[in-house]
């Protein structure tokens, strides 16, 4: 594997490995260190570079998605507490001061929903797609999809139409 094909897939993925794995962890340290694992075991499966764009990018979304399973269950996880609970948010990215109303609408879905949400409305996957790249049934991506959409407008709305409305702007790609 040279080194331009490893730079060029960096660049090209490592934003949306960042995004699927701070979705699960919420965390820009643990979101960075899942975000390093998925490439190193990218380098590892060099025969994955002879394969069409979508079949390498189906495969980094399932290693991240795995790895990030992998942190949740990890003891390591369900003992630390991360900088941004000590600082009381103190340390946030900049694209979470201004969608902190989405992202904390986020924190309330189930993981899986998350990831649902993301490949269908951010990354344009249908839900055949989805359900060939997590391993599920088309029927079972399709209910995760309506009740994800369900509960986060609830969160997000709480009696306020137009709230969801913003919040469905600023979760949309750009």
């Amino acid at each position: 594997m040279k080194h331009d094909d490893i730079t060029a897939m960096v660049e090209t993925y490592s934003d949306m490995i960042m995004r699927i794995a701070y979705q699960h962890c919420f965390n820009k340290s643990d979101s960075e260190d899942i975000t390093q694992e998925v490439f190193i075991r990218l380098m590892s499966h060099q025969s994955l570079l002879l394969k069409d764009e979508s079949t390498i990018k189906a495969w980094l979304i399932r290693v991240t998605v795995n790895l990030c399973k992998d942190w949740n269950k990890s003891a390591w996880y369900r003992r630390t507490t991360s900088l941004e609970e000590c600082e009381n948010g103190a340390f946030c990215w900049e694209w979470e001061n201004d969608e902190s109303a989405a992202l904390e609408a986020l924190k309330g879905l189930r993981p899986v929903y998350r990831t649902v949400l993301y490949m269908y409305y951010y990354e344009g996957y249908k839900i055949r797609e989805i359900a060939q790249i997590l391993g599920l049934k088309e029927n079972t991506v399709s209910s995760g999809l309506t009740r994800a959409r369900k509960k986060l407008r609830d969160i997000l709305t709480e009696g306020d139409d137009a709230s969801w409305e913003r919040s469905i702007a600023i979760c949309s790609p750009k």
